[in-house]
């Protein structure tokens, strides 16, 4: 029951998206960039600027390149056998690769390891949204229906991004110990508390959307079968390998077992790669974990 309170607020904000896209049809494509280029980089800002660097990143980071490199190998091996288009490719890494570590799985953390769990949720919430933020949005510029195969040019989009720019930012300042006027964090704030509703709702403006035969379940489910299976299996076989003590690594596990990442439909949406399978994927992904996540957390013994 816990964990369908935690969801059910999610399903809500979907909800009001959907709706407001029947009832009114607004501009999917302008409210996201809104979210993508204004809102995003206060949150990714305040996410590095409010959590201190410590030796616990330097694990949790290697986990975390490990946990993606290998899932990335394993999404391209597929798309190759199934010799599925660029565009396909990069929306099943964006939907497979990148989970909802944030604002769904740090309450998953605290209700069930508490505050000393949260510590850990947080570090890996952080790494996450630096590798959504660089090699996610590298995936989604390459798979763009207008984009080039050259990995200079989508280099040169991510470089542009405003938020690494904010992401570099708030490292720079929380290294360096500056503090920020307590009126200009007020702002920042506000605007970072109203990015993950929005792109909540977003997601909700693009369920409302979509056709029925837009997406194939095979493509669904192969999606869901990484996201939400291998991926678990494969944390546990790296925290064992990384010899990585037994509460990070019952952590890990389970925020490796989290639905797909809502960012991601934002990304697909901005550059027009498969935003139907990204959507598709993060709804189904999230309405299973209402009965994966806890079978997850009696696995590793957390419940």
């Amino acid at each position: 029951m816990d964990v369908i309170l935690i969801v059910l607020p999610a399903f809500i904000i979907f909800a009001i998206g959907y709706i407001g896209q029947k009832k009114i049809g607004f501009d999917r494509k302008s409210i996201s960039t809104s979210a993508l280029y204004l809102m995003y980089p206060f949150l990714a800002f305040q996410t590095f600027y409010t959590n201190d660097i410590t030796m616990d990143y330097a694990y949790i980071l290697i986990f975390c390149f490990l946990l993606m490199i290998i899932l990335i190998i394993i999404v391209t091996i597929i798309s190759r056998i199934k010799a599925l288009k660029r565009s396909k490719s990069a929306a099943m890494i964006l939907s497979s690769v990148f989970m909802n570590s944030g604002n769904y799985g740090v309450p998953i953390i605290l209700f069930a390891y508490g505050e000393e769990g949260v510590h850990y949720a947080i570090i890996m919430m952080v790494i996450q949204s630096l590798l959504m933020n660089t090699v996610g949005l590298y995936y989604a510029s390459k798979g763009s229906s207008t984009a080039t195969h050259s990995l200079k040019d989508s280099l040169i989009k991510i470089s542009r991004m405003p938020i690494n720019h904010a992401v570099l930012l708030g490292i720079i300042v929380q290294m360096t110990d500056f503090k920020v006027p307590e009126f200009v964090m007020q702002a920042v704030n506000l605007v970072a508390d109203a990015t993950i509703p929005t792109i909540m709702i977003v997601l909700g403006m693009q369920l409302a959307s979509l056709t029925r035969g837009s997406v194939k379940w095979s493509d669904l489910s192969t999606v869901f079968s990484i996201r939400m299976i291998v991926s678990p299996v494969l944390a546990l076989l790296l925290t064992m390998a990384l010899g990585l003590n037994p509460l990070l690594s019952s952590i890990l596990v389970v925020l490796a077992s989290m639905p797909t990442a809502a960012n991601t439909t934002m990304y697909s949406l901005e550059f027009n790669t498969e935003p139907q399978l990204v959507s598709y994927s993060t709804l189904l992904t999230t309405v299973a974990s209402i009965i994966t996540v806890p079978l997850v957390l009696w696995l590793v013994g957390a419940v």
